[in-house]
């Protein structure tokens, strides 16, 4: 039977990270072999990759193109063995992200994004997305409270976030089956209950 892949988005700042391993280990708990992953990054070549993306300058469509290059590798060495396996893949971040930043946020033409999809990974979608939305004010909020040192994207202006935001709001609603949206601003259990449920109804 093939594994389940999961993916977890949002803009910086939403909170969907502190949920990843959550879900992986409740996963576990119901049986399951999980990877947990992330993009860009995933692999040895991919953290490489990762760590340009998130550093250096660069032109948008280099930005893009290192991104599903990453997303290849990732992919190869990692998700679809493990799917054909039949362990399941929770991912930090999926194409989605790339639609929603690159695209939303930096103006990346649609049809270039769409091609590059169709390329990298036209036989894999994830099975679930889990979109988590917050007001953008709550969201900057988090990020400034951050004791850490932020990547350029999260450097970013707030109208790129408003726009990141609006792309991911897009894309959800053209893929309600898939991608199911998560309140944000609730609390960290009302946030469990609802991703349980969810991944009890859509993938188990």
């Amino acid at each position: 039977m093939k594994g389940k892949f999961i993916t977890f988005e949002g803009i910086d700042g939403a909170g969907k990270s502190s949920h990843v391993e959550w879900l992986a280990d409740w996963l576990r708990t119901q049986g399951k072999t999980v990877h947990v992953t992330r993009e860009p990054g995933g692999t040895e070549l991919g953290e490489k990759l990762r760590t340009l993306l998130l550093n250096d300058p660069m032109h948008l469509e280099t930005e893009t193109l290192l991104m599903f290059a990453a997303r290849r590798e990732h992919l190869a060495r990692l998700i679809e063995p493990a799917l054909a396996r039949g362990e399941w893949v929770v991912c930090d971040r999926f194409s989605d992200a790339t639609y929603a930043y690159q695209g939303g946020g930096r103006g990346l033409d649609r049809a270039k994004f769409l091609a590059l999809e169709h390329w990298v990974h036209e036989h894999v979608q994830p099975d679930l997305t889990l979109l988590f939305d917050l007001p953008l004010d709550v969201a900057r909020e988090r990020i400034a409270r951050a004791s850490r040192v932020l990547d350029r994207f999260e450097q970013e202006r707030a109208d790129f976030h408003e726009r990141v935001r609006q792309a991911y709001l897009e894309r959800a609603s053209t893929n309600p089956l898939r991608i199911r949206t998560i309140d944000a601003s609730h609390s960290l259990e009302e946030i469990k209950v609802k991703i349980e449920k969810t991944v009890l109804e859509a993938c188990l």
